[in-house]
């Protein structure tokens, strides 16, 4: 897959940076070398994993840089969890970044098996 931006996983990946950067601003700064830094860097290695990926010549290696942004997401799932913990952040925003993680996750996981089939 040449055209990663075609993709709706590198879509949803890039609107989780927005939400992310966005729940992140909103972090006490205390946090900035710490959660704020973990989650953003979390977040922009979905989309970028998937870009990179889709660059390489093999399935094999295609796949893996999949997995890498499958772990980014799982990651990023875990300190929004976290920051829900602490009760750091508007709510409604870990809510709505939750559910996005969630679903790209599926979507992730979808797509790993059609490129392993394909």
């Amino acid at each position: 897959m040449k055209n990663f931006k075609k993709l709706k996983i590198w879509q949803n990946g890039m609107n989780l940076v927005a939400m992310t950067y966005r729940l992140a601003g909103e972090l006490p700064k205390e946090e900035q070398f710490g959660l704020k830094s973990q989650t953003t860097r979390a977040a922009v290695s979905i989309p970028s994993n998937i870009a990179e990926g889709s660059a390489k010549s093999s399935k094999k290696e295609y796949v893996q840089f999949l997995e890498y942004s499958l772990g980014s997401a799982y990651e990023l799932e875990t300190q929004v969890l976290i920051i829900d913990m602490l009760n750091y952040g508007a709510s409604q925003l870990r809510k709505e970044l939750l559910a996005s993680i969630d679903e790209e996750q599926k979507m992730i996981q979808s797509f790993i098996q059609t490129v392993r089939r394909g």
